[in-house]
């Protein structure tokens, strides 16, 4: 029996239809799948919040996609000695106790310097660079710290800040795959991170914005410098650091 062209329109009619669908389906999973992204940091902020959880940051998860390894040891904020503790905060983040996650002040300090056409300085809090360690990528860009913010800000507000503080020494990086306070101090010092002493503390505090270029176990004069400012900040934090140590 012949096929009448009417009946060809009529068989081709259903592909157009499915390929008309295709795009529009795709690219609705596309978002979905986005959007599922952008919240299942939200949900791990709950689970990280439980004591007996140990996170990992972006990059030691890359270490092990990329086949090298890593050294971290993780141990309880009564484990570190206050030494570090006290530099870090008077180091990255001197009003940790203070803000719910963002310092706002130098933020907008920031973004002025930008408005201004300056160079910018860093406005990120100790919170700020936790969830961008454990959820985020480096580097600068827009992207992230638009994501980075509200994250930081759910975090403080989940999180006690002995808690965020104890996520944070036990995911920083240290060195080439050298990340938390005691795989830190056994690599650079032969000791744990409990005895730590003041100066050692402040090399370990001051060589965290560059941990590669920057090595506490091998600091030259800038660097000694710089740990003797961390130092003497540390010594005389008093008030600064009562959220964690009342």
């Amino acid at each position: 029996m012949d096929i009448t062209p009417e009946q060809h329109v009529q068989e081709e009619e259903p592909v157009k239809d499915r390929r008309r669908s295709f795009f529009p389906n795709l690219i609705r999973r596309l978002v979905l799948i986005a959007i599922a992204l952008v919240l299942l940091p939200y949900l791990f902020i709950f689970v990280y919040a439980l004591p007996f959880i140990h996170p990992v940051s972006t990059l030691m998860l890359s270490e092990l996609v990329l086949f090298r390894g890593y050294d971290r040891r993780w141990v309880d904020l009564d484990d570190i000695s206050p030494n570090l503790v006290r530099a870090v905060m008077m180091s990255e983040d001197g009003q940790f106790c203070f803000h719910g996650g963002v310092d706002w002040t130098q933020m907008r300090g920031v973004v002025e310097d930008a408005l201004d056409g300056e160079a910018t300085r860093g406005a990120s809090t100790i919170s700020m660079q936790t969830v961008k360690n454990l959820f985020l990528w480096n580097g600068r860009s827009f992207i992230r710290k638009g994501l980075e913010l509200p994250l930081a800000i759910g975090a403080d507000f989940v999180w006690s800040k002995r808690r965020m503080m104890e996520i944070y020494l036990n995911v920083a990086e240290w060195g080439p795959g050298i990340y938390g306070a005691e795989a830190a101090a056994r690599h650079h010092f032969k000791i744990p991170a409990s005895k730590l002493s003041s100066r050692q503390a402040a090399l370990l505090a001051v060589s965290l914005p560059n941990p590669i270029t920057r090595v506490a176990g091998k600091p030259g004069r800038g660097m000694q410098r710089l740990a003797g400012i961390v130092e003497r900040r540390a010594r005389n934090s008093g008030d600064y650091i009562k959220c964690i140590y009342d």
